[in-house]
């Protein structure tokens, strides 16, 4: 009979892959990303132009609150302090980078530095802490040293007033950074009187925090008002000639059998050719394979697209007055 022994079994804590950076405020950052795709850059778009605070750390789930408390804590005891950006520098012979220097309030950037790199946003440095704006990594030295002395005269100044947490995501191999929390400078206002003060953010987004929060009080009403939460499945289309994007529908099936078209664009060059009609048709069978007997749209009341739509079968449910723009827009329905 074989012998029995104990196993040691370990468990895998789900990790965010997070970086804390100052994000360039426009007009800068986009006249930045001109810049870095001019120099060959080829991750524009799933990496915005910034100053770089902490560079990728794994951070266990478990962690993330502690992390956005740090953010927070670090942002509320700095004040907004303006930098100067340029002239282009590069780290060679050491490392083939061409960024820009940081120039201002540096001191104000290394206090926030050091009061953001503690755990669980530490990590291990190959280089030490130098303020910088990446312009482009990697290339041929003597591109790089051009780039350099053509852009010697570039300065811009910029104020900044809050510092940004991404999280890195991965869509099938191409990995990209988004902002998912940002804390602004000073601290949140705080009003209410008698103990029962409440601390106002304001910013782009909802932190992943405030997130977890909706999301659990919206299911909860939910099932309150209606007996279960109500969560649609996404559902995305892409168009394609060749290697070129003409296309997309975006949109959700919903437990009711509501598949719900939120978006639909097609590119000017093209449109009259039957792409949006395509579209639609995909979208509506997709959404049928998952359930949906109905199909739901907005659109402007009159508008170009009033007509598109009522072409492929779709009928006026109800007019929503005044519903964006100050301008009438009406639910649209077919059925499947």
């Amino acid at each position: 009979m074989p012998g029995t022994h104990n196993a040691t079994k370990f468990m895998t804590v789900p990790r965010q892959r997070v970086g804390v950076v100052l994000l360039l405020p426009e007009p800068v950052g986009s006249e930045v990303d001109v810049l870095r795709r001019a120099l060959g850059a080829d991750d524009v778009d799933r990496l915005p132009s910034h100053l770089t605070l902490v560079p990728p750390v794994n951070v266990r789930d478990d962690d993330m609150d502690s992390a956005l408390d740090l953010l927070r804590d670090a942002a509320e005891r700095t004040s907004p302090f303006r930098l100067v950006l340029g002239p282009p520098r590069t780290f060679l012979p050491i490392n083939p980078v061409l960024y820009l220097e940081v120039g201002g309030d540096v001191a104000s950037v290394d206090k926030l530095r050091d009061r953001i790199f503690r755990p669980p946003l530490e990590r291990n440095l190959t280089w030490p802490f130098q303020p910088h704006v990446t312009l482009h990594d990697g290339g041929p030295e003597e591109r790089i040293r051009a780039a350099v002395d053509a852009l010697a005269d570039y300065r811009a100044e910029v104020v900044l007033e809050r510092v940004h947490l991404l999280q890195e995501s991965n869509d099938e191999g191409v990995r990209s950074w988004h902002p998912i929390a940002e804390a602004t400078f000073g601290g949140p206002s705080v009003v209410g009187r008698g103990g029962l003060e409440l601390e106002l953010e304001a910013g782009e987004r909802l932190s992943v925090d405030a997130e977890r929060f909706r999301a659990r009080s919206f299911d909860q009403w939910q099932e309150s008002r209606f007996g279960s939460p109500w969560h649609g499945t996404p559902l995305a289309l892409t168009a394609r000639r060749g290697d070129r994007i003409v296309g997309t529908a975006e949109g959700d099936v919903r437990p009711n059998g509501e598949a719900y078209l939120s978006r639909l664009i097609v590119a000017p060059d093209v449109r009259g050719e039957g792409v949006g009609a395509h579209l639609v048709a995909a979208f509506s069978s997709a959404a049928a394979e998952r359930g949906a007997t109905y199909v739901t749209l907005r659109t402007e009341s009159g508008g170009p697209s009033e007509p598109f739509y009522a072409r492929l079968g779709f009928e006026r449910s109800f007019v929503l007055p005044s519903w964006r723009a100050d301008r009438d827009f009406v639910q649209m329905r077919r059925q499947l």
